[in-house]
């Protein structure tokens, strides 16, 4: 299903320093399951006010506290100097100047376990960083006013009486549901409570109330003359109920009402793709990414806005792009608009002419380009990602990248990479369908490898030119690794993503088979050991191919579901239901029809590991134990792996290791010849609720 972008799983995806000369094949080591905990991910890079550093958060993994952390670290813009910033035993992220450089900002429930996030900051002149705020509920964001004496917070209401802070031995009260959209994964059930605005004084620490009540802000933005702020916020009648935001602007005062600026339609009220409104330098006007139609939910395309700031019909700056943009940031002169552009296979910075429109591309090659920073100087801060490296902080300067950062190169250069390549595929009806190809270490030609085709999440979403860490460890182990970009992925404009709308596991299960067609025409992918599997609508598209197709020796399925009936309700996108396949009582055959890998177990012969997050409110467990049930009930060889206390996208390190570890068990049970000894050897599953082990083969 649709994931926020921040938990999509089991691929972990970055970039690393380009200047980095590897070592020779033959000193490489081979990638193993251990290695997930050598990735750090890197996010948020945000420049100083004087352009001459950049804080970004690192993310690491503590194998013996079987906790992953984040942290602040900081490097100069010369490249030459970096260091971790934040050292607590818990995390840290969202790191953020004060207008004057004066001031380091995070947030972070550092001060205890179960401590909220609160605002921090930091003194550059020297000294310990300092709690700011101390509400019951989590920050979530923040923005500095321009002169730096304010701090717009967006604040989670206090949690309600009786559900936080009690006695473990204390019985817990009845969990009341009154609300249309009532489940969330990680939040979990909803109760009344929403996140809110406030403004804090930084000389006296004051905070105050800028919202209240039954709506939620997100998303605040400070006018240039620090008179307004901006926000975005669902007010309809009933906000569960829809998709529709409102961009909003205020006084920063207690009891200011806010304006409506303009109406626009988004996907949901956490996606990756809904991003802060952004003011023009000179504060007429307001620019923002909407999605292009309310009725296509994720499958339309996210568009370039811009809109007066005083309200009227905002002007699609994008107009003439059939592609994705998300993340806008003005030029200094206000000419311009910066922003992230998705294409196939690729994702670059781009910059919009603000009147005419036409973009310009400002990196290009095979790369992910995931987040950006515009700094003084005319100085730019990029995340980058390619095949062969992680994701590191680069300077852009004239269409090419410096490395400001440098977290994963040591271990990286030691390890063999598997050989990347782009390739193609023709659908059945004639589609060209774009993917990826990564074969072993030491690869000969003329051997038939056996072969795993690996299938994104979303669904609207795609595979990129970028670093995954999960592919290379599959590959090490002797696997060719096929993946591509079906029908409902992004990077291909609208209609390619609306070719599975309430058709789901059709098209484009006929898309991701001719990737497999053409490993296998081109000798490489042995007929006779392919394996498939998938997270999420990865899980879901598995689902419906070995209802569809029994070629498959072997596949894994995570988080995923065969019965529309059972996620209907179950799940958190009740609105996407409805808008897609309307409702059940009188939508039958729509329900009918992407219930097929359910309705159709029978047809099942591939060997399936099903796996889930216990606490999955995104695509619920129960939809993994139906299917894991009926491949059982039809006598096919299948196991069920139920992680606890793990949500959609599963954090817990030693989960993730045993989740790989068990994926390659199984498709080297299933597609090779056991292995002698290996180094991959499974964790022991002490936390591991392992349902129904398969027959003796």
């Amino acid at each position: 299903m649709k994931l926020h972008a921040a938990v999509l799983v089991l691929t972990l995806i970055g970039t690393g320093f380009a200047g980095r000369t590897p070592a020779a094949d033959t000193e490489r080591r081979p990638f193993e399951v251990a290695d997930l905990d050598q990735v750090r991910a890197v996010l948020e890079p945000t420049i100083s006010p004087d352009g001459e550093w950049v804080a970004y958060s690192v993310r690491t993994t503590d194998a013996k506290r079987d906790k992953r952390f984040w942290h602040i670290w900081m490097a100069s813009w010369d490249g030459k100097r970096s260091f971790q910033v934040t050292q607590s035993a818990a995390s840290e992220q969202s790191p953020g100047w004060s207008p004057d450089g004066r001031y380091l900002s995070f947030l972070s429930g550092r001060s205890g376990e179960d401590d909220p996030d609160a605002f921090w900051v930091l003194d550059r002149r020297g000294g310990e960083a300092r709690q700011v705020t101390h509400f019951k509920g989590d920050v979530l964001d923040y923005d500095w006013s321009p002169d730096g004496s304010k701090v717009a917070l967006v604040v989670l209401d206090d949690p309600l009486p009786g559900t936080a802070g009690e006695d473990e031995d204390k019985t817990p009260p009845p969990i009341v549901i009154d609300r249309y959209y009532f489940k969330e994964d990680e939040t979990g059930y909803l109760d009344s409570r929403r996140p809110h605005l406030y403004v804090l004084d930084v000389a006296s620490g004051k905070v105050e109330a800028l919202t209240s009540g039954r709506f939620s802000e997100q998303y605040p933005a400070w006018s240039p003359d620090g008179t307004q702020l901006a926000f975005l916020s669902k007010r309809s009648a009933d906000p569960d109920r829809d998709n529709q935001f409102g961009l909003y602007v205020m006084s920063p005062q207690p009891g200011a009402a806010a304006r409506l600026v303009t109406l626009f339609a988004g996907d949901s009220g956490d996606s990756g793709w809904m991003t802060a409104p952004v003011w023009s330098p000179n504060g007429r006007e307001i620019a923002f990414i909407a999605a292009s139609d309310l009725k296509l939910l994720y499958y339309g395309r996210t568009e370039l806005n811009v809109v007066a700031a005083t309200g009227g019909k905002p002007r699609v700056v994008s107009a003439g792009l059939d592609r994705n943009v998300l993340q806008p940031e003005w030029s200094d002169d206000g000419r311009s608009i910066y922003t992230l552009l998705e294409d196939d296979r690729n994702q670059y910075l781009a910059r919009f002419d603000a009147k005419t429109g036409k973009v310009t591309r400002l990196n290009e090659g095979r790369r992910e380009t995931s987040a950006f920073e515009l700094g003084p100087k005319g100085r730019i801060a990029i995340i980058d990602a390619t095949p062969t490296s992680i994701e590191e902080v680069y300077a852009l300067e004239a269409g090419k990248t410096r490395a400001l950062s440098r977290q994963n190169d040591e271990w990286l250069a030691g390890k063999a990479l598997g050989s990347f390549e782009e390739i193609s595929g023709t659908s059945r009806d004639g589609t060209r369908i774009n993917g990826f190809m990564l074969k072993p270490p030491g690869y000969r030609e003329g051997t038939k490898y056996p072969t795993l085709l690996q299938i994104h999440g979303g669904p609207v979403s795609q595979y990129t030119n970028s670093f995954d860490i999960s592919w290379q460890i599959l590959a090490a182990q002797g696997f060719v690794v096929v993946a591509g970009n079906p029908r409902g992925s992004s990077g291909r404009g609208q209609d390619f993503a609306m070719g599975i709308f309430a058709a789901w596991g059709e098209k484009d299960t006929e898309d991701v088979l001719s990737l497999v067609d053409y490993a296998v025409q081109k000798g490489i992918a042995d007929p006779a050991r392919l394996g498939v599997g998938g997270w999420s609508y990865g899980g879901i598209l598995t689902d419906n191919i070995i209802t569809r197709d029994k070629r498959f020796k072997a596949a894994v399925s995570g988080a995923s579901t065969g019965n529309v009936f059972a996620g209907y309700g179950t799940d958190m996108y009740v609105r996407e239901y409805e808008l897609e396949l309307g409702v059940p009582w009188k939508n039958l055959d729509a329900y009918v029809r992407n219930s097929y890998p359910f309705l159709h177990a029978d047809r099942v012969v591939t060997p399936t590991l099903f796996m889930c997050g216990e606490r999955d409110f995104n695509v619920p467990l129960l939809n993994s134990e139906q299917m894991y049930q009926a491949v059982r009930s039809v006598g096919v060889e299948t196991q069920l792996i139920i992680y606890p206390g793990q949500f959609h996208g599963l954090s817990v390190p030693s989960y993730l290791r045993d989740r790989l570890t068990r994926q390659i068990g199984w498709y080297r049970k299933h597609l090779m010849a056991p292995p002698a000894s290996s180094t991959n050897s499974p964790v022991r599953p002490v936390h591991v609720r392992v349902v129904a082990q398969p027959p003796a083969s």
